[in-house]
């Protein structure tokens, strides 16, 4: 199975340490956040690494070359900032099949295995890694309405009044190839981003995508703070 990493964004709320590079270059305990997402998948038997470069995309080509640990790379360039949604549809050309999805700014120490043998079982379309969190922090993120039967019903970014506590997408999954199709289908935010999560109420409305919890955690890092925490983590 290959793998998606979306590894374009600009890191605004990581100034001055995205002054000069890439998001997905800035260091966590010693290593570029990218390299924690490609041990990850690596670890997940990843065949290929798709990477969908951006903003100073040449410094990660120029880190990484041709493979990570024996596993070839894919470059993909996101030539406008125009949201994950965007971000993903520009691996299309180069993924046959089901695929792994991990945000490019994600540090997981989670076993994650469980999820990717859940997808390839008949009648699931696509599994989307959740972890339970408070109402506060469930403000910032995008919360999963989820049946008792761990069945995707929809998700909401940013919502007003989460509840408490709340199921937050996390940042891996395991898609199948309907998704592309539901991102194409996305339609321009007010934000003017062409949101994953709109993508996902489009991709469940036709397809069966469960969510699931898994041992361990994940950080996306966004902020100055969430870098310590992951940072923090990683040392315990």
């Amino acid at each position: 199975m290959q793998a998606v990493l979306l590894a374009a964004g600009k890191g605004t709320r990581l100034r001055p340490l995205t002054d000069e590079k890439p998001k997905a270059l800035v260091e966590v305990a010693g290593k570029p956040i990218l390299t924690h997402c490609f041990e990850t998948v690596v670890e997940l038997d990843a065949e290929e690494l798709v990477v969908v470069v951006g903003y100073e995309g040449d410094e990660i080509r120029e880190r990484y070359g041709k493979s990570f640990s024996d596993v070839p790379i894919t470059y993909v360039r996101q030539d406008e900032q125009l949201g994950m949604a965007h971000a993903l549809l520009q691996a299309e050309p180069y993924v046959d099949g089901d695929f792994m999805c991990v945000d490019g700014d994600c540090v997981i120490r989670s076993d994650l295995e469980p999820l990717v043998e859940r997808q390839r079982e008949d009648g699931v379309d696509a599994v989307q890694h959740v972890e339970r969190v408070s109402t506060e922090e469930a403000r910032v993120k995008a919360i999963c309405d989820v049946t008792d039967e761990g069945e995707l019903l929809g998700i909401e970014k940013e919502p007003e009044d989460p509840p408490e506590p709340s199921l937050i997408a996390a940042g891996f999954a395991v898609y199948g190839p309907a998704m592309f199709d539901a991102c194409a289908e996305t339609e321009l935010s007010v934000r003017g981003e062409y949101e994953l999560a709109e993508s996902i109420r489009r991709f469940v409305a036709d397809n069966r995508m469960l969510v699931m919890r898994a041992d361990g955690w994940s950080v996306n890092i966004n902020t100055p703070e969430e870098r310590e925490t992951a940072e923090r983590r990683l040392r315990q």
